[in-house]
């Protein structure tokens, strides 16, 4: 049978994990199995923090909104009827006039809808 040479396939694989786990402390960085289980570990984390940031950053997006509507006198839970928070937390934060134009809407359609009940 002859011989089948299977060109760089192993070296290459290891070496990408390796160039992944650059940085990292002690035999970490350096061998190849401990570099393994560091860098799917990384990756575990790095997939966990992409699902966190997301719930992280709406967490803030809530706070910034509620402090500007406490400063115009309407309560979060009473502004937030159809409203986007993303859009809400950038205007709050780069135009405070127009998030009290904003907040005087929200406001009068409150009003009328507790007028019609």
């Amino acid at each position: 049978m002859p011989r089948v040479k299977r060109g760089t396939n192993r070296r290459d694989s290891r070496h990408k994990t390796l160039e992944l786990a650059s940085g990292y402390f002690l035999t970490k960085s350096k061998l190849y199995r401990s570099a393994q289980e560091a860098v799917e570990r990384a990756l575990k984390f790095a997939y966990v923090g992409r699902k966190r940031k997301k719930r992280d950053f709406r967490r803030v997006w809530i706070v910034r909104i509620n402090a500007a509507c406490r400063e115009a006198g309407i309560s979060y839970s009473q502004f937030m009827h159809g409203l986007k928070r993303k859009i809400l937390a950038e205007i709050a934060m780069e135009d405070p006039a127009a998030f009290t134009l904003i907040i005087e809407q929200s406001k009068s359609v409150l009003a009328q809808a507790a007028a019609k009940a």
